[in-house]
């Protein structure tokens, strides 16, 4: 198991929230996801053998979203 923190431009309000925390727990191989709206960041636990960063780089990005 890994963990990484993104940082994330973009987010306003709770939807946003939701948004990207289905769109990355829709990935083969992430754990748990934590968004901060506060913090402007996705707290991710993940299997780095099932995903890789820019496979959830790319759900952001698919979200609305924008990885700093």
């Amino acid at each position: 198991m890994a963990n990484i923190v993104l940082k994330i431009k973009g987010m306003s309000c709770q939807h946003c929230v939701m948004s990207i925390t289905k769109s990355l727990k829709g990935l083969k191989g992430v754990k748990d996801v934590k968004v901060s709206l506060e913090k402007g960041s996705a707290e991710i636990n993940y299997e780095d053998n099932l995903v890789t960063l820019s496979q959830m780089q790319e759900a952001v990005d698919d979200a609305g979203y924008t990885v700093e």
